[in-house]
């Protein structure tokens, strides 16, 4: 029996549809690595998406107008708040959070997809009685979106500081870690490929998807918080992985294609954060960061810090004929990026050239400080990365640190025993003049002493970063 015209004709229809919202993702995301363009790549993207849900809808066919309705509304509805209402210092943990229901929306469809099997009729393994490519997916897709989903909560509550602990009783451990990955396997071995219907099928379902969140909790939650800008990027490619894999379980195209866009593109993205901090990625999964030297970098430690205030620095700007700020979580923190760039506006209006240094992993996001400075309508052509800018800090006046620390540590180069030796930072002690505005002589993430803070030619500038540029402002503009 022929296939009416009508239905060739749509699925033909279904496929150009989706492979036009492919190339509007493949397109968006090339901008996206732009700040200038990142707008554009954003609704390029968007637009590809609204493709997809729409040739998505036509080729289901009749679709429940409540269903449809209300899930558009309450998507809406809550897309709307998160963006209006979380704050930029927030958005890591955003990000986090929805890297997670990436991952909850692939084991459900996964999931989904086992229970329409048995609905149908399958009384046999699903190796058998599917396909051994269809129970692979399924499993693949399972797997991953619960460690997706596990793991980027707890990302979450480590970037939120509502987790604190690198251990959750015995979770977390390399030992109990090996364990969980070993029950993991066997649960979807059975599920896949030994259960064959009952309830003994939706056990072995149930138990696998438990163990996977399980171990997603177990890998993340002994990862410092140094290390979350990595973690963040892998969580975003184990995400693009598990929409991946659901692809290959409904046969769809479009899913398969955008999966495998940001899976790769975090990946990529993961490695480059690693290459950042001269550290590998099993480093980063399996060792801890910081830990052994948590008691570093104590107040007391420190003989030979000079302190000063905004009317101390105002004079050494004033006569400053160039400039480069070098943003921290810090900044973030105090909401400081509007009178950075107010601080620059004023610099520029008296002759000075003014620049920003940007380390990859400075804040808890990669691009972090790109955005709150692009936010601050801070021009992108004077941001520099770490390679740019690091030949031309021998030739500046005055280097202004808002709230980083690790990232400008000398003991990167000159202490071999360090816990980031190695690892490449922004050379600031070499500009003339060093302002570090901090609230205090705490460490940063590393857990260790800052020889920066003690150098010759480094001023500290404590207290809340915002009102110290409000202040400094303040006195610049009466001189």
């Amino acid at each position: 029996m022929s296939t009416p015209l009508a239905l060739v004709v749509s699925a033909h229809t279904i496929e150009f549809v989706y492979m036009a919202a492919a190339l509007l993702f493949i397109f968006g995301l090339k901008r996206l690595s732009g700040v200038r363009t990142a707008r554009s790549g954003n609704a390029f993207a968007t637009l590809g998406m609204a493709l997809a849900v729409g040739g998505t809808l036509f080729l289901l066919g009749e679709v429940s107008l409540f269903v449809l309705v209300g899930g558009l509304a309450v998507g809406t509805i809550l897309g709307i708040l998160l963006a209006t209402r979380v704050q930029m210092t927030e958005m890591p943990e955003l990000v986090a959070f929805f890297n997670g229901l990436g991952g909850a929306a692939s084991a459900c469809v996964a999931l989904s997809e086992v229970a329409r099997y048995v609905g149908l009729g399958g009384g046999t393994t699903l190796a058998t009685g599917g396909s051994l490519e269809f129970a692979n997916a399924i499993l693949v897709s399972i797997l991953i979106g619960s460690v997706t989903l596990s793991g980027s909560f707890v990302a979450y509550g480590k970037l939120s500081g509502k987790i604190k602990d690198n251990r959750l009783g015995p979770i977390g451990s390399q030992g109990v870690n090996m364990l969980l990955a070993l029950v993991v396997l066997a649960f979807g071995i059975w599920a896949g490929y030994s259960a064959d219907g009952g309830l003994g099928f939706f056990a072995a379902f149930a138990l696998l998807t438990l163990a996977s969140l399980v171990l997603g909790i177990g890998l993340t939650v002994p990862i410092g918080g140094a290390d979350m800008p990595v973690v963040i990027s892998l969580l975003n490619s184990y995400s693009g992985l598990a929409a991946c894999a659901t692809g290959f379980v409904l046969e769809n195209n479009l899913l398969i294609t955008a999966g495998s866009l940001v899976g790769a593109s975090g990946l990529i993205l993961t490695q480059i954060m690693c290459k950042a901090m001269n550290r590998s990625l099993t480093n980063v999964l399996f060792a801890t960061f910081g830990e052994e030297s948590s008691t570093a970098g104590k107040n007391d430690e420190y003989t030979s810090v000079k302190a000063a205030t905004a009317e101390d620095a105002a004079p050494i700007l004033d006569v400053a004929t160039s400039v480069v700020f070098v943003p921290g979580y810090g900044m973030a923190v105090a909401q400081a990026q509007h009178k950075v760039r107010e601080l620059a506006s004023l610099l520029e209006a008296k002759g000075c050239k003014v620049s920003y240094g940007i380390h990859p992993v400075a804040g808890r996001m990669p691009g972090h400080m790109n955005v709150l400075l692009a936010e601050a309508d801070v021009p992108y052509e004077q941001l520099f990365d770490l390679d740019q800018i690091n030949g031309e800090f021998q030739n500046t006046d005055v280097a202004i640190v808002v709230g980083a620390n690790d990232v400008c540590n000398p003991a990167a180069n000159d202490d071999p025993k360090s816990p980031i030796a190695g690892m490449p930072v922004l050379k600031v002690w070499e500009a003339q003049t060093v302002f570090v505005v901090k609230r205090s002589l705490s460490p940063g993430y590393a857990g260790i002493k800052n020889d920066l803070f003690e150098a010759d030619n480094t001023l500290m500038c404590f207290g809340d970063g915002k009102q110290f540029l409000e202040d400094l402002i303040a006195e610049l503009k009466d001189l």
